[in-house]
């Protein structure tokens, strides 16, 4: 009796500092709450990153087109890797369309709600 209850008991520490250090990992690497995207002329990109996580919960919708580092968008588009405004216009208002159309609750579709440009 005793065995199969220090078994049991054994069983679930275990599981409990497993499911502990999977939670760790998965909050470690969620990157910024908030990213300022450079816009060009049409002035900066306020990105709610922390928002997108929580609605899309598949990081590869966007990181698949590029990595999760800090940089990466204005990384690749400064060497010529990734078209100026493809994550813009192929990424965001698309997703962001295409969820409006299905009636689900969507972000902005056109430039001057995402844009901001500072005042002089």
């Amino acid at each position: 009796m005793h065995v199969k209850f220090l078994l049991i008991l054994i069983s679930m520490v275990v599981l409990m500092v497993a499911s502990s250090l999977v939670v760790s990992l998965a909050t470690e690497n969620q990157g910024a709450e908030n990213i300022e995207l450079a816009g060009g002329k049409r002035g900066k990109v306020p990105f709610p990153h922390r928002q997108h996580q929580k609605n899309l919960a598949d990081c590869q919708i966007c990181h698949s087109v590029f990595p999760q580092e800090p940089g990466a968008v204005q990384r690749l588009k400064a060497q010529g890797a990734l078209k100026k405004k493809y994550v813009m216009n192929k990424l965001c208002t698309k997703c962001h369309k295409a969820k409006k159309k299905a009636g689900q609750p969507s972000g902005p579709t056109t430039c001057t709600k995402c844009h901001v440009k500072e005042k002089d």
